[in-house]
């Protein structure tokens, strides 16, 4: 067996390396572990103190709000175009939508958004062109939301970004229309499914039983559908090798649990204790749905943190 040579700091590790470690005759000396479930406690330890130190040194609180501002930029073309192209369906299409809308987000914020549906469905008249300047607005602006992520999970690894501008504009742009067509795949089980369970409840004479069983298990899908774009955030965006695809990471997991709590707290601190009306007056909704946009981020630079971190430990 041929010994191993450790990698210089920053290079990603060789499949040989992530298997075992081998002493100086080339004899394996240690297994490890290539599962988080064969983490011992020392290393999850470690996982945890890696994140919490790194969470200052890599600055994600100011990376959350530079995405946060892209995030913002990318969200009123996407909007444009997603209502334009449910006008097609018809008025309880977009209705459907607005309804899971406010369900999602919290107080204020939830005006922002909610107002920006309405006065873009306002605009009926303006059918499949604003359709297609909202989709190539949203796919340039989202674009622009995907570089910011990519650099910020390059430094999360501590990895330069070594790839030419050739392979990382690709990149850039076919994750953001696959993410878009997932969260267009999102909208499509809000807007249809509903209609074909009534549909199927009626034809087997449950139509009521049928819709309650419906919302509810829509959320579960729904969240699988988020989890599946977190996870081909963290897969596609640094720039690390011999890392596979995982649908469900410890860290998309970990966003997403972050980020439904923190979103719920945050939506009971303005629903009771927030004072944004009185500082911001007008403009209150637009700071509380910024800063929720902005816990959003953070939620997801922290998994990915977290996911970072147990590479290390591996």
């Amino acid at each position: 067996m041929t010994p191993t040579t450790k990698p210089e700091p920053g290079q990603p590790r060789t499949a040989t390396e992530d298997c075992a470690t081998t002493g100086p005759s080339g004899q394996v000396t240690e297994r490890v572990p290539d599962r988080p479930s064969q983490l011992g406690g020392e290393s999850w330890k470690g996982v945890l103190r890696g994140v919490v130190k790194e969470f200052t040194k890599d600055e994600l609180t100011d990376r959350a709000a530079a995405l946060t501002y892209y995030g913002v930029l990318a969200i009123f073309p996407a909007l444009l175009a997603l209502v334009s192209l449910l006008g097609i369906a018809g008025e309880s299409a977009t209705q459907e939508v607005l309804d899971n809308l406010r369900k999602l987000t919290p107080g204020p914020a939830r005006d922002v958004i909610t107002d920006a549906v309405e006065q873009l469905r306002g605009n009926s008249g303006l059918g499949s062109v604003a359709a297609l300047v909202g989709l190539v607005l949203a796919v340039w602006s989202a674009s622009g939301y995907i570089g910011a992520f990519i650099r910020a999970s390059n430094a999360v690894y501590d990895m330069p970004e070594g790839r030419p501008v050739w392979k990382v504009l690709p990149l850039r742009f076919g994750l953001t229309i696959a993410l878009m067509l997932l969260l267009v795949a999102s909208a499509l089980i809000v807007v249809f499914t509903g209609g074909l369970a009534r549909q199927a409840g009626d034809f087997l004479g449950i139509g009521a039983t049928t819709m309650t069983v419906w919302s509810i298990a829509k959320w579960p899908v729904l969240v699988l559908l988020v989890t599946a774009m977190i996870a081909l955030l963290y897969w596609a965006a640094p720039n690390t090798k011999g890392r596979g695809f995982q649908w469900i990471s410890p860290g998309s997991f970990l966003a997403l649990v972050l980020w439904m709590i923190a979103s719920a707290g945050f939506a009971f601190y303005v629903a009771n204790f927030g004072s944004y009306n009185k500082t911001y007056g007008t403009v209150a909704g637009v700071i509380v749905f910024l800063v929720w946009l902005w816990i959003t981020n953070l939620a997801i630079l922290l998994g990915l943190e977290f996911d970072a971190e147990m590479s290390r430990q591996r």
